[in-house]
This record gives C-alpha cells, sequence and structure tokens, in this order.
C-alpha cells in the first residue's frame, strides 16, 4: 500500500503519472485501486487539491470485482472481466482472476484451495471456471474433449462478412513469439463454427462455437476471413471503437466426469456490446 500527499493541485492522471507508467496507471484506475482521501477514485481526470491524500492499493478486491455465476462444493464459476489475467504470468502476481478467487474462497475457509482447469486470454471476457480440489481438477482435464459440450463466444469483428456463418477448419501453430498462424497439416486442428447475429455500418456480431479450443484459434480464424476482432492488434485489427478487445464467452456447458449432471454456464453480454449496435 502506497499513499502520496498531493502538494498542489492537478489532475488525478497527471499525478499518477510522476510515480507510475501510464498503462499501470490505466490498470489501477480500472481495477479500482485508487483512493483519494479514502474514497476510490476511477476516473482519470478527477481534480486533485493541494493537502489531499492518495492510496494505492494493489492487494484490495472489492466484492463488485468478483462476479460469481455458480458455486458448489467442488466447482466456482466467474464471469471474468476483459483485461484480468486468468492466472498469474510475468510481473503479475496479484490482479488475476486465480487470486481473487482465492481471496474470496480463503475469506470463508481459510484452507481453502483452487485449481486451475482452464483459460481466457487477458483480454477475454466471461465464464471461467475453477476447480476446489485437484481430484475433481484432474477428472475435468483428462476428460476435457468429451465432456465439454459447448464452448460459446461472442465476437465483434471489423466490417461485415460476406459469407454469414459457416466452419473454419484448419491446422494451428505458434512462433517463438507466440504469435499462432495457419499452417498445412503440420500444427493443431481448430474447428470454428460462426454465424453473424447483427451488423453495423462498420462492424459486425458474431456468435461462434468451439469443437475445439487452441490458443488464439478464434481470433486467428476471425482475421483469416479478413475481419479481425475489434481491439485485437496483434491479430491485425485497426479500429477499437469499444476500448478492449471484443470477445467474450457467454455459454460453456459440461458433463460432470461422476455424476453425469450437465451444467450450462452464461456470462451476460458485456454493455458496451449493446451499445454498438443500438
Amino acid at each position: 500500500m502506497n499513499k502520496y500527499l498531493v502538494k498542489k493541485d492537478i489532475l488525478l492522471m497527471e499525478f499518477l503519472l510522476n510515480f507510475y507508467s501510464k498503462k499501470n496507471v490505466k490498470n489501477l484506475l480500472k481495477y479500482k485501486q485508487v483512493k483519494v482521501n479514502g474514497r476510490v477514485v476511477s476516473q482519470f481526470n478527477y481534480q486533485l487539491n493541494k493537502g489531499d491524500q492518495v492510496m494505492i492499493d494493489k492487494s484490495e478486491i472489492n466484492e463488485t470485482d468478483l462476479k460469481i455465476i455458480y458455486e458448489d462444493k467442488e466447482l466456482i464459476v466467474i464471469n471474468k472481466p476483459s483485461g484480468l489475467l486468468s492466472v498469474s504470468g510475468g510481473g503479475e502476481k496479484e490482479k488475476t482472476a486465480y487470486h481473487m478467487v482465492s481471496k474470496y474462497l480463503k475469506a470463508k475457509n481459510k484452507n481453502a484451495k483452487i485449481f486451475v482447469v482452464h483459460r481466457l486470454d487477458k483480454d477475454t471476457s466471461g465464464v471461467l471456471m475453477f476447480a476446489k480440489n485437484e481430484v475433481i481438477k484432474i477428472k475435468l482435464q483428462n476428460n476435457w474433449n468429451t465432456i465439454v459440450s459447448k464452448r460459446g463466444y461472442l465476437a465483434i469483428v471489423e466490417g461485415k462478412l460476406r459469407k454469414k456463418h459457416g466452419t473454419i477448419k484448419n491446422y494451428l501453430a505458434e512462433s517463438k513469439t507466440q504469435m499462432v498462424y495457419i499452417t498445412n497439416n503440420k500444427g493443431k486442428l481448430a474447428i470454428t463454427n460462426y454465424k453473424v447475429l447483427k451488423e453495423s455500418s462498420d462492424n459486425s456480431l458474431v456468435e461462434v462455437f468451439l469443437d475445439t479450443g487452441r490458443k488464439n484459434q478464434i481470433r486467428v480464424h476471425m482475421q483469416s476471413l479478413g475481419h479481425s476482432i475489434v481491439g485485437d492488434k496483434k491479430y491485425g485489427a485497426v479500429t477499437n471503437p469499444i476500448k478492449r478487445m471484443g470477445l467474450h464467452c457467454h455459454i460453456f456447458a459440461f458433463v460432470h466426469p461422476d455424476t453425469k449432471a450437465k451444467y450450462e454456464f452464461e456470462a451476460p453480454v458485456p454493455e458496451e456490446f449493446n451499445k454498438i449496435f443500438k
């Protein structure tokens, strides 16, 4: 926890740039980790006055940050926001979905543990599931391709697709620079089914269901159609009308490996997705 005394009237963003990079400042504000005189402030243009105290608390997690879709004795399912890592990577040790869920469970039981079952890209929002014990985690992962019945996503892409529905089937490989690309029968088989739901003058809302779950699969496949996902500069996007990557996991369904019970979880469509097609 860091505290700073404001010595002159100044905007919050400008003040924080004295101590943090622009990228870090944006994340601090986005994740509500900035307090002014004890109150959470997330507006970059908030006016600070001489004598104000600014506090940065990277460890604090507000209840509203963790949106739980489902929880039982074995599983917990959340609606992960865009911009949040699923698990720790690089220098990010605290602000991850894994850390948030772990802290939530430990508040109820100090001996609680969670285990990673699958992941979403940092900038993809939506349904993310964790296991509460290692036994169920292993059973889920060992039977993943047979028990998972639905992996559905909503993608906002650039432009209008000529073909409004179809299946993309090819092979994907990954370069040393972590770019995924299409190969000729030498990589891993990737199958994506898509259908256009809505269109505006500049964008299309596409529903996607996966037959396979390869890294960056939807992003690469949409780029291969000539319609990159908005905000996805890595795979060719040149626009970002919603100020985030336009990819959201809205449906996830599977059959429990022991009880054979059917589970289906849905994450609401992000507000920014709806606005663009009004």
